[in-house]
């Protein structure tokens, strides 16, 4: 099912995130299962691939910095998004975010179970926040 956003059809997300330490977080995000493409990967930034239509892109503060005249938040202090991943199942779930724990990310929220959804949360390295949901469409009235 794809829907058009003002008559464009949206093809791919790139996220784009500040980051104090680009190994540090890269590491991060390996250990919990992400990629990078090494085309779309420098030392000031990396494209790390979620999915084929999802990325992310983790930059350097300074180097995040080129593309905004707005300050960037402390997101340990402060927060502007929380970035919501969809997975297959409830075990999936507790699955990447215990990932998330082994590699050094901390809780953001006790998990929650709703009947037809649930979810966990938890920060990375740099304090972005991160919620991992499963949707059980057959339960959902």
């Amino acid at each position: 099912m794809s829907k058009k956003a003002g008559g464009t059809k949206i093809q791919q997300i790139f996220v784009n995130l500040p980051v104090k330490d680009l190994d540090q977080s890269m590491n991060f995000f390996e250990k919990i299962g992400f990629t990078f493409n090494p085309q779309f990967t420098n030392e000031s930034a990396a494209c790390m691939v979620m999915n084929e239509h999802i990325y992310s892109m983790l930059q350097l503060e300074d180097h995040f910095k080129t593309f905004t005249n707005k300050r960037i938040i402390d997101a340990d202090k402060g927060t502007e998004a929380i970035f919501s991943l969809s997975v297959s199942s409830r075990e999936e779930v507790d699955e990447l975010v215990e990932k998330a724990f082994q590699a050094g990310g901390k809780p953001s929220t006790e998990p929650q179970d709703h009947g037809f959804m649930y979810q966990r949360g938890f920060q990375d390295l740099d304090g972005h926040l991160w919620e991992v949901f499963y949707m059980d469409m057959n339960a959902v009235n």
